[in-house]
């Protein structure tokens, strides 16, 4: 049982959608757990129990309710309070990364030993990392049953198992079902894979796509009309998606080439941070136009993302003092001078520190900071933002463009920007306290009113 149980009951009975993945709702005599907003008619309280996380669901014996599919819940960030350790390796875990390596080798990642690791899982969560990663391979691979054109062979694979019956058989033991009863083999399965991703509330497709074209690398991403393209590398191999969002409400469609179908959760991972596609965003601007009314005059801004912190650091230090358009032309120069022979990825750290950033047009001081940040995160690719601060020509503003873009971090308030602070005059209650928790959405509406 958890804390907020009134505040749940409330939620549950009114199938409140603004409480859709946060927490799950089990019920005893089913042995079913569901979204708040399932369908299906509502239990009796005292035949009820609520979990705010699907793998703690698992673990005491419920299964995922096939009507209103848990599995394809909005994830909540806003309920994970402040940054732990343990939030840190399960979101790491959560991305794959006991798929791709060790737990001896993650507790190094995070600086504990794995033993500490082991008893952070035991106390917050009652079970141990492994179990938690079996738990949501077992959730992302229902999620790709229900959602995808992949194969019944791929979908295990990308889920994290090494074969089909080891799939079949974890399934079978933990969710009661067997994979062939969610979905049957296709006779034909397209070389183009794709897979539905969820979200709620409002979204201004529009503004994001703009956003992107104006800032979009040669070669390297495509904005359309009702799409955004992009080329990146994990884990050193090559890939590519696209993101089309006009098919179905509150579903986007995600095509994929991946060279290594285990990275899938990878993917999927940071295309839903990219894309902002977790946020409630009926409360964000709820606490907005709290501070300024007129703030919000575009429903539906989320944070437009980079694919990691090192792009977006390359395109926050070409970006001091110069225009945008100036900033992408140097970045589109970077880009296509480092890979004469085609484009097929974003500048490696290690690329730009092996190049003679000569032909870069910019003052000498900014190509030094630039190959600065590159040594810097080419030794150490997680370098915290202090690290960064420590170098010469990287100040704050860079920093929290980084971390806003970069890692989607909900309160960035770039109030050092130019365009922010002169939108700021018309707007004398927006500040870094007032627009808190929520600074960095406060950031993209400043910049929406600069058109």
């Amino acid at each position: 049982m958890l804390n907020h149980t009134e505040q749940f009951q409330r939620a549950r009975q009114t199938r409140d959608a603004r409480f859709d993945g946060r927490f799950f709702v089990a019920v005893k005599t089913t042995k079913i757990f569901c979204r708040p907003i399932c369908p299906a008619n509502l239990p009796k309280e005292e035949n009820v129990e609520y979990f705010t996380n699907a793998a703690l669901a698992l673990q005491a014996g419920y299964r995922p309710c096939l009507r209103c599919r848990p599995d394809s819940a909005p994830n909540s960030w806003a309920w994970l309070g402040s940054k732990t350790t343990y939030q840190r390796a399960a979101h790491l875990i959560e991305q794959g990364a006991l798929q791709h390596g060790s737990l001896q080798q993650l507790a190094q990642r995070l600086g504990i030993s794995d033993r500490y690791l082991r008893q952070l899982f035991a106390k917050n969560l009652g079970m141990s990392p492994k179990q938690y990663a079996l738990y949501h391979q077992l959730m992302f691979a229902k999620q790709l049953l229900h959602s995808s054109n992949m194969s019944m062979t791929e979908i295990g694979f990308a889920s994290g198992f090494n074969s089909t019956r080891r799939f079949n058989d974890a399934f079978k033991k933990a969710l009661k079902l067997a994979p062939s009863d969610l979905k049957r083999e296709a006779g034909h399965v397209s070389s183009v894979k794709s897979l539905e991703l969820s979200y709620r509330g409002a979204y201004d497709w529009q503004y994001t796509l703009d956003f992107y074209r104006l800032r979009a690398i040669e070669g390297l991403e495509k904005v359309g009309d009702n799409s955004y393209q992009k080329w990146v590398r994990i884990n050193g191999d090559n890939a590519w998606f696209a993101i089309y969002f006009d098919r179905k409400p509150n579903k986007v469609v995600l095509e994929f080439e991946l060279a290594d179908i285990t990275q899938l959760k990878s993917l999927v991972s940071n295309v839903r941070r990219m894309f902002d596609l977790d946020v409630d965003i009926n409360i964000v601007e709820q606490h907005l136009q709290q501070v300024e009314p007129e703030l919000v005059i575009r429903s539906g801004i989320r944070m437009p993302g980079v694919w990691d912190t090192w792009e977006a650091g390359v395109r926050a230090i070409l970006g001091q003092q110069v225009s945008i358009k100036a900033a992408i032309g140097q970045l589109n120069l970077l880009v296509n001078t480092l890979q004469p022979n085609g484009v097929t990825h974003f500048p490696t750290p290690q690329e730009v520190v092996d190049a003679d950033l000569s032909f870069l047009r910019m003052p000498q001081s900014r190509r030094e900071t630039l190959s600065r940040f590159a040594q810097l995160i080419s030794c150490e690719p997680e370098a915290e933002f202090s690290q960064w601060l420590a170098l010469k020509g990287i100040g704050p503003w860079t920093v929290n463009y980084a971390a806003l873009r970069g890692r989607s971090e909900p309160d960035r308030f770039l109030d050092g920007d130019l365009v922010v602070k002169k939108a700021l005059k018309e707007f004398i209650q927006v500040n870094k306290e007032t627009v808190s928790p929520f600074g960095s959405y406060a950031t993209f509406h400043l910049w929406s009113h600069a058109g």
